[in-house]
C-alpha cells in the first residue's frame, strides 16, 4: 500500500510520520537550550529514550527541581572571580562501584548530566521575571511558578492539573507561551510529531484572572498569541487563520492551501536546513501576519518503507536532492482584520532562498533576508507591507558560504532588529572571525562593535537605555563560552560570567537577569541566577549529588589536550582514561567523532557522557577532536573544507590517531573510530582514505555520497553540482572502497528520511563489487540515528560494546546478547 505524505498532506493527515531526533555521540546538541516560541527543544536520542523511562535528570527528565531559589538569607555570597565549585576538582577514581552493564550506565546518565535547574523557563514582564515548571516536593503536583529576581520572590502562578480540557480531563501540555500582558497563557497540548521540529497539536488559552481555559485551535501545526494578547493566529491544513478572543470570530487569511502549495508551513528542506518550524510571524502591532508560502510542485520525492504492518507502507516525502529543483517560496503579509494579502517580491532574477524575515521597529516595515542558491550572497530588503514596495538595504558576498544561523550552537539568528531602535545588528565573519556590526535602516555601517581573533557566538539581549549589547563569546578560548557586555560603540567591554568553562545562557530580553548553566572538566553542572549589574543572586543547582556519585563510583574526568599536525596546525582534543589509569600499560583507543562543518565536539566541560564513561571502565581511552572544519576557530579554519568536504576532517582524525598511537600508553594496533550521521560519513572516509590508522570503524546512519543528499545542506558546503563535479566525486566514499583494510560496522534504519538508507545500501553494493566485506545492522523502524525505543537503543550500545571488544581487546569475552 502506497501512502504519499507531501507538504500539507503530511500534517493534515495527523500521522506522526517522522520524529527525527539525531543521535550524534560527542556533539553537544541543543538540549536544555531555550526554545523559540513554542518550538520543541531538540535533544539527543539517548537523552530522549532515557527520558521516556524516567532515568535521566535535568531537562531530559529525572528529579524535578524544587521551587526556587533559597530564601534571601540563604543566598550564597558572590564568589571571587577565580573561585569555582566544588573547591576540590572531581578526579579519577578506581576500586569503586562500576556500572552494571550498559543499562547501568544509562541509569547513571541523569546523575552525570546533573539537574538542569528551572525547567520550561519563560521570561515575562520584558525580562524582569520568569516562569518555570516544577513538581511540588510536598504534594507531587506539577506547578507553574513565577520568580522575581529582584526580590527573590517565588509564587505559584497556577497548577495545570487543576485545569480541565474539553474532554473533562486534567490539562497536560507540552509547552506554553505567555502573552505580553503576562495575564494569558497559551498551552500546546497533544503534540504529534512530524519532522525534526514540527508536529500537530491542540492549543488552549488560559486567563489567569478569570480562571477560564478554552480550546482555541485543534489539530494545527502552530499557534501563537498576538503581541497584545487579543488574537490567536494559527495554521491548519496549509492555510492561516486569526481568532479574535473578544468576539470569538475567526478570520481566514489564506484559502489556497493544498497538498503541494501551503501557507505558514515549511517543507522538509527549509525546516531541516534553515532551522525553524513556524513559517509565519505576527507584526509588533498585531495588525498583520507575515508568512512563507511554499510551492512543492516541482520538487522530487524520496520513498522510505515502513515494514511494521502486515503489508509494507511506502512513505513518499518531497525532498530536493543536489542539482534538482527546490521548492519555490514567497512571502505574503495578511491583514488580520479583513484577510487581505500583499505579496512581497524581492525582484531577484535568479533562484534564491528566503531563510529569514523580521519585523522592524519602523511601522509596517518587514525585513526579508535572501540567499542565492550557492548561499554565498546574502541580501536584506525592507518592504512596506501595505504597498509591497521594496528597498535593498544591505548585501554581503563570500568566496565560500554565508551562514544566517548556527545549527550546532542552537542560534537561530545572525540578524537582530532591536525593538524601539532603527538599526540592525549582523554577525559576520568578514574579517576572519564572527563579530557584531551595526547598521542603520538606510544600510549604512555605523560601526564594528566587536573585534579580535575570536568569535561572537550570539547576541543575547540589547539594553536601549544603557546602549549595551549582551553577547556570548569564545574570546577566552574556543573551548569556552562566556557572557560579555559591550557598548554600542564597542567601548566598555566586560565579561559577566565567572569561572572557566562552557556557559549555557538564558538571558532575559531586557538583559537585566540571566540563568547560567555551566561546567568545566573539574566541575559538574552549576546553575546560577545572575544579574548583569550585580553578579550572582542565587545558586539554583550545585549538583552536589553528582560530586558524591563520583566519590563512590569509578569515574574518569575529561582531560583537554592539543597537538600539532604534520602540516603545523594546532588542534584541540579531549580524552578520558580508564579509572586507575596505568601508564605502563598500552590501552585500546576509541575516537568518537562527528566533524561536520560548523560543529564543535570538544569543550571545557564536565565529562558526563555515560557511554564514554562505560568504555573507560572497560579499559578504553576515549578521545574527541575539534578537526578542521569545526566552528569557532575562525573563518579559515572552518571554511577550508569548502567544495571538498571529508578530506580535511579525515586527515585530522588520522592525525590524532597517529599522535595518540605515539604515546606509550596507547596500543596503536587496537584503535577504533566511530560516529553517527556526518560522523558516520567521516568514519568511513577516514577508514578508506587512511586505512593504516584504525583497525575498526563503526558508522551509524552514514552519508556516503553528497549527490544523494538534500540541496540546501550539500550545496552550502560543496557548491552547485555543475560547478564542482570533481569535488562531489572526490567527497564520495564510493570511489575509495578498494582501500578498506580494517573492519567496518554499518548501522542504518529503514525510516531514516534524513540520510536515506539507500546511501548505506549503495556503499554495501560498492564494497561487495570490490570484494570487500562489511558488517551491517539494520533497524527497520528507526529514524535518523537508527534506535526507535529504549530497548533498541540499549541493544545498539551492546552491539557497539561487543564489536569494540572483538576487534580491540586481546582477552575479549563475548557475551551472548540474547541472555
Amino acid at each position: 500500500m502506497a501512502l504519499t505524505l507531501t507538504g500539507a498532506r503530511a500534517f493534515r493527515s495527523g500521522v506522526p510520520i517522522l520524529l527525527q531526533i539525531p543521535y550524534i555521540r560527542g556533539v553537544q546538541m541543543l538540549s536544555c537550550l531555550r526554545s523559540e516560541k513554542l518550538m520543541r527543544t531538540r535533544i539527543s536520542l539517548a537523552a530522549t529514550l532515557v527520558f521516556l523511562t524516567g532515568l535521566l535528570a535535568g531537562c531530559a527528565g529525572g528529579p524535578a527541581p524544587s521551587p526556587l531559589p533559597p530564601p534571601a538569607s540563604e543566598v550564597v555570597p558572590e564568589p571571587a572571580p577565580s573561585e569555582t565549585r566544588p573547591s576540590t576538582p572531581v578526579r579519577a577514581t578506581d576500586h569503586r562501584q562500576r556500572f552494571n552493564g550498559i543499562f547501568g550506565a544509562i541509569q547513571a546518565a541523569g546523575l552525570l548530566a546533573g539537574n538542569q535547574g528551572p525547567a520550561s523557563v519563560n521570561w515575562i514582564d520584558g525580562g524582569d521575571r520568569f516562569s518555570y515548571t516544577t513538581t511540588n516536593p510536598a504534594t507531587g503536583v506539577e506547578e507553574v511558578r513565577v520568580f522575581d529576581p529582584a526580590t527573590l520572590g517565588d509564587d505559584v502562578a497556577f497548577t495545570a492539573s487543576s485545569l480541565r480540557m474539553r474532554d473533562g480531563g486534567a490539562l497536560t501540555y507540552d509547552s506554553f507561551q505567555w502573552a505580553s500582558d503576562s495575564r494569558h497563557v497559551l498551552f500546546q497540548t497533544d503534540f504529534r510529531p512530524i519532522y525534526r521540529r514540527s508536529g500537530i497539536s491542540d492549543y488552549y488559552l488560559y486567563d489567569l484572572e478569570t480562571g477560564d481555559l478554552n480550546l482555541v485551535a485543534d489539530d494545527v501545526r502552530s499557534a501563537e498569541l498576538s503581541p497584545d494578547g487579543g488574537m490567536v493566529g494559527y495554521e491548519q491544513g496549509g492555510d492561516l487563520y486569526a481568532f479574535d478572543l473578544s468576539s470569538a470570530e475567526t478570520v481566514r487569511l489564506t484559502s489556497d492551501g493544498s497538498d503541494l502549495i501551503f501557507n505558514g508551513v515549511f517543507d522538509w528542506v527549509y525546516e531541516e536546513e534553515f532551522g525553524i518550524a513556524e513559517a509565519w510571524e505576527w507584526s509588533p502591532d498585531g495588525e498583520h501576519i507575515a508568512f512563507w508560502q511554499t510551492d512543492e510542485r516541482e520538487v522530487g520525492s524520496i520513498a522510505i518503507t515502513d515494514w511494521s504492518g502486515r503489508n509494507p507502507e511506502f512513505l513518499e516525502i518531497t525532498i530536493p536532492k543536489v542539482g534538482e529543483s527546490n521548492p519555490t517560496v514567497r512571502i505574503g503579509v495578511a491583514d488580520v482584520r479583513d484577510g487581505g494579502v500583499v505579496w512581497l517580491d524581492p525582484g531577484l532574477p535568479d533562484e534564491h532562498y528566503i531563510p529569514r524575515i523580521y519585523w522592524t521597529s519602523r511601522p509596517n516595515t518587514l525585513a526579508m533576508v535572501t540567499l542565492n542558491r550557492p548561499q554565498n550572497h546574502v541580501q536584506l530588503f525592507f518592504f512596506d507591507v501595505t504597498t509591497g514596495e521594496r528597498e535593498l538595504i544591505f548585501e554581503e558576498t563570500s568566496d565560500t558560504w554565508i551562514d544566517v544561523y548556527d545549527f550546532f550552537a542552537g542560534i537561530l539568528h545572525f540578524f537582530f532588529f532591536p525593538e524601539g531602535l532603527e538599526e540592525f545588528h549582523w554577525i559576520s565573519d568578514r574579517d576572519g572571525h564572527q563579530h557584531v556590526y551595526r547598521y542603520d535602516y538606510a544600510g549604512t555601517l555605523l560601526n564594528q562593535v566587536t573585534a579580535g581573533p575570536w568569535n561572537v557566538i550570539r547576541v543575547e539581549a540589547v539594553d536601549l537605555e544603557s546602549r549595551t549589547i549582551f553577547y556570548t563569546s569564545a574570546e577566552d578560548s574556543p573551548l569556552e563560552r562566556q557572557l560579555y557586555a559591550v557598548g554600542f560603540d564597542g567601548s566598555g567591554k566586560k565579561r559577566l560570567t565567572e569561572g572557566r568553562g562552557n556557559h549555557g545562557l538564558d538571558v532575559g530580553p531586557n538583559g537585566k537577569y540571566y540563568i547560567d548553566r555551566w561546567s568545566n572538566t573539574d566541575t559538574p553542572l552549576q546553575v546560577e541566577l545572575r544579574s548583569t549589574s550585580e553578579g550572582r543572586l542565587a545558586v539554583l543547582e550545585d549538583n552536589s549529588a553528582t560530586v558524591r556519585w563520583t566519590e563512590s563510583n569509578a569515574y574518569s574526568p575529561g582531560e583537554l589536550f592539543s597537538f600539532e599536525t604534520s602540516d603545523g596546525v594546532q588542534l584541540d582534543g579531549s580524552m578520558i582514561r580508564p579509572p586507575g589509569f596505568d601508564p605502563s600499560e598500552a590501552h585500546p583507543l576509541v575516537l568518537s567523532i562527528y566533524g561536520g562543518p560548523g560543529s564543535q565536539q570538544v569543550y571545557d566541560e564536565f565529562a558526563s557522557d555515560f557511554f564514554n564513561q562505560y568504555l573507560a571502565q572497560q579499559g578504553y581511552i576515549v578521545v574527541g577532536l575539534n578537526n578542521r572544519g569545526s566552528g569557532n576557530y575562525g573563518r579559515d579554519f572552518l571554511k577550508m573544507v569548502y567544495r571538498r568536504v571529508g578530506h580535511w576532517e579525515a586527515n585530522d582524525f588520522a592525525e590524532v590517531g597517529r599522535y595518540m598511537a605515539s604515546q606509550p600508553w596507547v596500543d596503536g594496533d587496537r584503535m577504533a573510530i566511530m560516529g553517527t550521521s556526518y560522523g558516520g560519513y567521516t568514519t568511513i572516509f577516514t577508514m578508506l582514505a587512511h586505512p593504516d590508522v584504525f583497525r575498526l570503524g563503526i558508522a551509524n546512519s552514514p552519508g556516503t555520497d553528497w549527490r544523494l543528499y538534500d540541496t540546501v545542506y550539500s550545496e552550502r558546503y560543496m557548491g552547485l553540482l555543475e560547478d564542482n563535479l570533481d569535488g562531489y566525486e572526490a567527497s564520495s566514499v564510493m570511489s575509495m572502497v578498494d582501500n578498506l583494510e580494517g573492519h567496518l560496522l554499518l548501522v542504518h534504519s529503514g525510516m531514516d528520511e534524513n540520510v536515506q538508507p539507500r546511501q548505506t545500501m549503495q556503499l554495501i553494493t560498492a564494497l561487495t563489487d570490490a570484494g570487500k566485506d562489511a558488517e551491517f545492522r539494520f533497524y527497520p523502524r528507526g529514524a535518523h540515528g537508527s534506535a526507535y525505543s529504549l530497548e533498541s537503543f540499549v541493544l545498539m550500545q551492546r552491539v557497539y560494546e561487543q564489536t569494540l571488544c572483538r576487534f580491540l581487546k586481546a582477552d575479549c569475552d563475548i557475551e551472548f546478547l540474547n541472555r
